[in-house]
């Protein structure tokens, strides 16, 4: 796949601290394979690992061919071509980077760079966030003086609570700008997602219709079919809230709920989604009781296995009071939203791989149609719009016509459109789009720290509110979650959307 209209990101260094472990080999270097069989970036890019495991350079690339290998990314002929272009241009510096021995060789290695332009990527556990960032300062390496860029890119989690989240962004900027910060959402790299605003802004006919007069309530679904597994430890630590709710899922809602901005460079476009999520109603601890629930899934059968349950795995505790699903029912107190409720879920060990965004619209306020006895409902379905963000990216717009015959009958039937049918999209790992726009300077797709504290205090009221004790409901692996969360949509009269529901005789 080629990208003609693009010109290739500017010479750089892309020094990644945690070379030798999971990320980098798993997401970090096929992204940058793609990027280079598709001319995003050229020769003057150069990789400088940074890691505790001994060893040189051949380590490294030793490590990380193996594993290219295994996963069949070397498969076809044009990424085998575009990695072995790549790893001429990787170097790798062990050492221990909470010392200052490290910075002052990465020091010496971009002086002698063809360019001193540097972007700086933190693969490694969050406690190492701010502690990286202040030794490059010391160290002079984030000084933009010299007309060279210099910028950082954090993965989350970035905080585990508001507080922690205020704190980290208070030590980042107190060494670098805010202008050299990309906190990076993977979710946002998606196409779906990024299509969202299109979707809205280029079509008169659904913009017209974007708001709470024509608009029941809306759906955000991050179901997972792999469970905890080897990432007891961390996640025990985690719960499906932290790991997913203020990140991803408030990245959806962000670009779903936003208002036009007046422009599409990165500060107007980081301007809306800021006042959406700075929109979002604080809970009571009572309004918490009512508008959240959580589950942890038990020992069962899933994917043609025997699962334990999440307390059963190891480096959980036994007594773990960990969640690991979670859905809440949010406000946005806007003029647009007002009234207009936001359920988001979001699990692992549950019935399918599934992220979409589902649009419900209001009912008609009146049908002449005659009624189907045999329909589950009297009433004509509403209409939906389901953003599928992954698999098989795309959009579905659910519409009634007549059914064809002699008798005045409706039948629901879906327009569905997937990006695989009508586009090259290759084989991405989402992270593309995203590189591009750290190695180039633009932050559109990327959170700021305003944005990011705001989706803290929204979700603060149910950490405080679990941390009081309780233990999450359970829930059977393969299923949709616990009962509690059919609870809490059902009691309003309304239904979660069903990975697997079929309409009009079409997958939606």
């Amino acid at each position: 796949m080629t990208t003609p209209d693009v010109a290739p990101a500017p010479p750089l260094t892309f020094v990644i601290f945690g070379a030798a472990g999971d990320l980098t080999r798993r997401l970090l270097i096929p992204t940058l394979i793609n990027m280079t069989r598709s001319g995003l970036v050229g020769e003057d890019l150069h990789i400088l690992g940074i890691g505790i495991e001994p060893g040189g350079v051949d380590m490294l690339l030793e490590r990380l061919e193996s594993f290219l290998k295994t996963s069949g990314d070397m498969e076809e002929p044009d990424r085998q071509a575009a990695w072995q272009s790549l790893r001429k241009r990787i170097g790798y510096i062990s050492g221990d980077f909470t010392q200052n021995a490290v910075y002052k060789e990465i020091a010496d290695h971009l002086s002698k760079a063809p360019s001193a332009n540097a972007a700086f990527y933190f693969a490694v556990p969050p406690q190492f966030f701010g502690d990286i960032a202040e030794k490059l300062s010391e160290n002079g390496l984030t000084n933009e003086a010299t007309g060279a860029f210099r910028r950082i890119a954090i993965e989350k989690p970035f905080g585990h609570d508001l507080a922690s989240a205020q704190a980290l962004n208070a030590r980042l900027l107190n060494h670098v700008a805010e202008s050299q910060i990309y906190r990076i959402d993977h979710f946002l790299g998606k196409e779906t997602v990024q299509n969202i605003m299109t979707t809205r802004f280029a079509n008169m006919m659904i913009e017209a219709l974007w708001n709470n007069n024509y608009i029941d309530h809306i759906q955000i679904t991050a179901a997972e079919l792999v469970d905890v597994g080897t990432r007891g430890k961390f996640y025990d630590a985690t719960g499906a809230l932290r790991d997913m709710v203020p990140n991803h899922l408030f990245q959806l809602l962000a670009m779903v709920a936003m208002e036009p901005p007046n422009s599409f460079d990165a500060e107007a476009i980081r301007n809306e989604k800021g006042k959406v999520l700075k929109a979002l109603r604080h809970y009571s601890r009572e309004d918490a009781v009512k508008n959240g629930v959580r589950g942890a899934y038990t020992a069962g059968p899933i994917a043609g296995r025997d699962l334990p349950a999440f307390t059963q795995t190891a480096d959980v505790a036994p007594d773990s009071s960990t969640e690991t699903f979670v859905a809440v029912k949010l406000f946005v107190d806007t003029w647009r939203w007002a009234g207009v409720p936001f359920y988001l879920r979001t699990g692992k060990a549950m019935k399918a791989r599934d992220t979409e965004v589902v649009i419900t619209f209001r009912q008609v306020p009146f049908a002449q149609f005659p009624r189907n006895a045999h329909a589950s409902s009297p009433e004509l379905p509403p209409n939906r719009l389901i953003i599928q963000v992954q698999p098989d990216e795309g959009l579905d717009m659910e519409i009634s016509i007549k059914s064809p015959g002699l008798v005045l009958k409706t039948a629901p039937v879906s327009l569905d459109f997937r990006y695989a049918d009508r586009f090259d999209i290759g084989k991405q790992t989402g992270y593309e789009s995203l590189f591009y726009e750290l190695f180039v300077g633009d932050q559109t797709l990327f959170q700021r720290a305003d944005g990011i504290e705001a989706g803290w205090a929204a979700v603060q009221p149910f950490l405080d509110l679990w941390a009081e004790g309780g233990k999450p409901d359970p829930y059977a692996p393969g299923s949709m979650g616990p009962a509690c969360a059919d609870d809490l949509i059902e009691r309003d009269g309304r239904k979660w959307h069903q990975p697997d529901e079929k309409l009009g005789g079409k997958k939606v």
